[in-house]
């Protein structure tokens, strides 16, 4: 009996020491490997690898201060948990990473309040006015500042916006697409905070592209991020390539912008203009083009009933074939559209409104999966054209973006256009077309349209550089320019945002497209594969709350209850047939 007590005392004995062995083992382990588990369906806590990238490449504290701290709805608590929860993601992959959540509205005093509230403002934050109501029926009203402050080292703070708030969005869905885009806006702001330098974009003018007002919104978007220009060319061999000279007298040319855009020309390119795109993106420059093979507007309507499309002739085409693609001579109708306001008549001097489906007014969707266009609401386009892939640029990967949807007709130009269709129930044969692709993307390395066909001395002329076939670069092909216009307010005669309808007042994905258009080109896949991707988040039912609150009011209090009451008597069952036995 003795030596069963030893042998049990001593089996103990080892079992400790072989758990604590154990214990410290995984410990040492863990503290050269790192790895974390996500057991989440959308895998919600697994970062993408940019972020990853970008987290563990600072070298310095990035500080946020992020004023989601209160008595908020619940909605706005499950942004703040959310909120939370990734800055934790990233802190578990960077000591740099450091955060305090803050209550702009704590103080009880008016004046103080008030005060935090206009440096709030001036820091770029935006406030949101809430009614929450309470239980008893009653309402208040709170202000809150769904937003961060960012900064880094010594420089200057940045204010992000936690909060997606597009015109016509439901608060629900405001706040569903906050929480999906809170990696995207988190490590964003990182990379602005931390980058040293801003990239360059130049808007070109010069052939008849879109007016500051009609780019203002995107123009004033892009700013945020970018450093802004226009250019006219002009014919000026520096405009787009900026030449080095080093001590060996070797000239060195690289594109002097990290991308171009060239919104909506309605006059031809001259040879040298062209030449000079063509070697800019030779030496690795992005281009997103926004051209229309078919003229048509709608200010030709607003005073007659019918107008005319016709070709555009832009001395385009053979650069645009060369690179990858063909821009057709016709225009898309189709049956998915936006509508059209049309003055019917007028009531106590205001005018009366009704609208009409607009076949020309296309809601394009995405042409495939890439992250530029997935998971992305629809585009709203106008007197767009459709764009064929072409053979002529070997190696080129040609990615379809955009399409009309599967009830389209194509009308070959001249195209007659008349409101008089707006009339007329439309005939569904003729929509019988599947989608037509209206936008590219192409990467690769490009052939120059100029190979063979420049003299001999500017060949050999290290001034000129000139190149016969492009670094690896990318370019976006889209047949309408009115893509990236906004509207002007018809009251205020001021820019709207882009995507906005006033008449209508839904908000197209226009500005998003554009986004996403930009920030592939100059930063490539990473950060715009996090901006696409999709996470489930599981709202309440708030009507079907509201009609089965007692229910379930009564399930999780008297079912708990119940549970424990049947454990007692299994229990003691258990003991009383347990020991009766003895």
């Amino acid at each position: 009996m003795e030596n069963k007590r030893k042998n049990l005392k001593k089996n103990q004995i080892v079992s400790f020491l072989v758990t604590v062995v154990i214990v410290v083992v995984l410990n040492v382990i863990g503290s050269f490997v790192f790895t974390r588990f996500d057991l989440t369906s959308e895998k919600r806590y697994t970062l993408s690898p940019t972020t990853k990238d970008i987290l563990n490449g600072l070298d310095d504290y990035v500080y946020f201060k992020v004023y989601l701290e209160g008595d908020f709805p619940a909605g706005f608590k499950k942004l703040r948990r959310e909120t939370k929860e990734m800055l934790d993601e990233f802190r578990a992959y960077s000591k740099y990473i450091d955060y305090e959540f803050i209550n702009p509205s704590e103080s009880g005093d008016a004046a103080e309040r008030n005060d935090t509230y206009r440096q709030l403002y001036q820091a770029g934050l935006n406030p949101t006015n809430l009614v929450d109501k309470n239980s008893d029926g009653s309402t208040k009203q709170m202000v809150i500042w769904p937003g961060a402050l960012v900064s880094y080292r010594n420089n200057t703070e940045i204010a992000i916006d936690l909060l997606e708030n597009q015109l016509g969005q439901s608060p629900e869905d405001a706040l569903n697409a906050s929480m999906q885009n809170l990696e995207f806006r988190l490590i964003d702001a990182v990379k602005k905070v931390t980058r040293l330098q801003r990239p360059n974009i130049a808007f070109i003018q010069g052939h008849g592209e879109l007016e500051t007002q009609d780019v203002y919104d995107i123009v004033q978007t892009l700013a945020q991020n970018y450093i802004v220009d226009t250019v006219t060319i002009n014919g000026r061999v520096d405009a787009l390539i900026h030449r080095t000279q080093h001590e060996d007298k070797d000239v060195k040319a690289f594109a002097s912008y990290d991308a171009i855009v060239i919104a909506k020309p309605t006059q031809p390119f001259d040879e040298k203009d062209k030449f000079l795109i063509d070697q800019y993106i030779m030496h690795g420059g992005k281009v997103l083009w926004l051209v229309e093979p078919v003229y048509a507007t709608m200010d030709s309507l607003q005073s007659q009933e019918s107008t005319i499309g016709l070709e555009q002739d832009l001395n385009l085409d053979d650069m645009l074939f060369k690179y990858g693609v063909r821009l057709n001579r016709d225009l898309l109708l189709d049956l998915n559209c936006a509508a059209l306001p049309i003055r019917t008549g007028q009531v106590a001097g205001q005018a009366q409104l009704e609208f009409f489906r607009w076949y020309y007014f296309p809601l394009l969707q995405a042409a495939s999966n890439h992250p530029m266009v997935r998971n992305m609401n629809s585009i709203k386009a106008d007197f767009v054209s459709s764009v064929d892939a072409t053979t002529s640029a070997n190696g080129i990967e040609q990615i379809p973006l955009l399409k009309t949807s599967d009830y389209t007709k194509v009308s070959g130009t001249p195209v007659f256009i008349s409101l008089a269709m707006l009339r007329q129930s439309p005939d569904k044969r003729m929509f019988s077309s599947k989608g037509k692709n209206v936008a590219y993307l192409l990467k690769g390395s490009f052939p120059s349209l100029y190979a063979n066909r420049i003299p001999q001395e500017i060949v050999d002329d290290q001034a000129t550089d000139f190149m016969e076939e492009s670094k690896p670069t990318a370019m976006i092909v889209v047949a309408d320019g009115d893509l990236i216009r906004n509207q002007i307010d018809i009251k205020r005669k001021t820019p709207l945002p882009l995507g906005y309808d006033q008449f209508t007042q839904n908000t197209y994905a226009n500005k998003e497209f554009i986004e996403n258009a930009i920030s592939y080109l100059v930063d490539g896949e990473g950060l715009i594969d996090i901006r696409s991707r999709e996470l489930k988040v599981r709202l309440l039912d708030m009507t079907k709350i509201n009609q089965e609150r007692a229910k379930w009011q009564v399930i999780n209090t008297l079912v708990p209850i119940a549970l424990i009451i049947a454990l007692g008597f299994v229990m003691a069952f258990i003991r009383k047939k347990k020991y009766s036995k003895k």
